[in-house]
């Protein structure tokens, strides 16, 4: 049976490691789900954007529309205003099929469709009645002329939308993983402190053993005893302490990992130091183009950019160009609106001109302007900021690489001696305060290798983090985390 920290029978035993570990918080963390319903969101609206790019069918219908009422009107025989009642009954059907005008596919913002409209129309003054059936087949073209591309400015908003919430998405799953990671680590080094300090409460209950032996043969050396249990009683407290330190560590664990807190936790970890040589210059190139927190700002760039365009529309000069082209027929009898029909087109082009706006549409101009010139400088900020990061980071990988290669032989190295200086102590070849020394000198070259091992894992997570690279795998987290389509 398997106890939790507290000595309760455990409902369910996990074995922890530092992939699980990360693999249980994407899973049950509720930010992941919160950007993975905001993917779906953008990918809707893109859709949406696009399909304004294909045809579009619509009918309009006034049935029926009427319209009893006076109104004033000017009778040009009499040259003088007249009240006029109007008693009117009009069904009109319309039908559209409208379509983006689109040129080795780029859309021109115009729209061009083919239409059809219908109506009956009834006036009824005194005791007269009139009715007219109209029916009109046309294709119409819609143009404007020096306006910004709304159509397809709309578009590539989109796609930045779903970009944005993709890469929002990867990155905080790798803000998640970073972080799970540190805190699993950390939580690793308390269990691996906790078997340090168990190695040396062990070899210090042999020394005391050995000097309550010393100390039944020769009575002047009742003082060692005295001295390895003062020892020994210290390092229990360290245990202790470490120990509690541990359970707390674990309980925050469990909280992160939304955990039963009467589940255990079996920590589980292999230390692996293989030597891992980093490109600084690529390094550097996979933090400029492969981090989103830095294609965000681009992004951000070009959205500004989009603004910027749009308001160079406000309110400026632009003209608009509409034609139509068909065919229409009007009589008093339903049945001969299908037949014969006349000939129909229109033009026009309406211009808008500014005169004087105080400099109105100026300033917003220019307001987007510095909005641009703010965004490249957040970027150019960003990059200098992410090459000092990496560049110390490497440098600290190198550091804390050296130095846990170094320190693990020392560590085998340390534990014999230890072993032959309890062993020398027996044998009343060395003294006490020596072999305290040794085993002291055993528990520090232990812990030092756990703190340069553990500062090589986090410098390593950290680079990971900054390059969007994983130098272990050598795989790009932008593939490993890129959500489906």
């Amino acid at each position: 049976m398997v106890l939790n920290i507290k000595g309760t029978p455990a409902l369910e035993v996990t074995r922890l490691t530092v992939d699980n570990a990360v693999d249980i918080a994407m899973k049950r963390s509720y930010r992941i789900k919160q950007i993975e319903l905001g993917i779906a969101r953008t990918r809707y609206w893109l859709k949406a954007e696009r399909a304004g790019l294909k045809s579009k069918v619509f009918m309009n219908l006034r049935a029926p529309e009427f319209n009893a009422v006076s109104d004033y009107k000017w009778n040009s025989t009499l040259q003088i205003d007249e009240i006029i009642r109007q008693n009117t009954r009009r069904w009109q059907m319309d039908i559209s099929v409208r379509q983006p005008v689109i040129l080795l596919g780029y859309p021109t913002n115009g729209y061009l469709s083919l239409n059809n409209k219908i109506y009956r129309y009834y006036q009824k003054e005194d005791i007269e009645e009139d009715v007219d059936y109209y029916n009109r087949f046309f294709i119409k073209f819609e143009q404007p002329i020096l306006r910004p591309n709304e159509l397809k400015n709309d578009i590539e908003n989109a796609e930045l939308s779903v970009e944005r919430e993709e890469l929002d998405y990867i990155r905080d799953i790798v803000n998640l993983s970073n972080s799970i990671s540190f805190d699993f680590y950390n939580l690793f080094g308390l269990v691996y402190r906790n078997t340090i300090y168990s190695h040396y409460v062990e070899d210090l209950e042999n020394i005391l053993k050995i000097a309550q032996t010393v100390a039944l043969e020769d009575t002047t050396r009742k003082i060692e005893e005295i001295q390895a249990n003062l020892e020994l009683t210290n390092a229990r407290e360290m245990q202790l302490k470490n120990f509690n330190r541990l359970r707390q560590r674990m309980q925050n664990m469990k909280l992160r990992l939304r955990m039963d807190v009467q589940d255990s936790i079996l920590v589980k970890h292999d230390i692996v130091l293989n030597p891992i040589e980093i490109d600084a210059n690529q390094a550097l190139q996979y933090g400029y183009t492969m981090r989103p927190h830095l294609r965000l700002q681009y992004i951000e760039k070009r959205r500004r950019e989009i603004r910027l365009n749009n308001a160079k529309g406000w309110d400026a000069f632009h003209l608009n160009l509409e034609m139509t082209l068909g065919l229409e027929k009007n009589e008093d009898r339903y049945q001969a609106i299908w037949e014969e029909y006349d000939n129909s087109y229109s033009v026009s082009i309406n211009a808008y001109i500014p005169i004087w706006d105080w400099g109105r549409r100026k300033a917003w101009v220019g307001a987007e302007k510095v909005n641009v010139k703010r965004a490249d400088l957040n970027i150019e900020e960003n990059r200098n900021s992410l090459k000092s990061s990496i560049v110390n980071t490497i440098t600290n990988l190198k550091d804390y690489q050296q130095r846990a290669l170094n320190l693990k032989e020392s560590v085998t190295m340390a534990q014999e001696i230890c072993d032959m200086s309890i062993q020398q102590y027996k044998e009343n070849r060395i003294s006490l305060q020596g072999v305290l020394q040794v085993i002291n000198r055993q528990r520090n070259t232990g812990i030092n290798f756990l703190d340069a091992y553990l500062g090589y894992r986090r410098s390593l997570q950290q680079l990971k983090s900054l390059t969007y690279y994983d130098y272990e795998t050598g795989e790009s987290l932008l593939d490993r985390y890129r959500p489906e389509s």
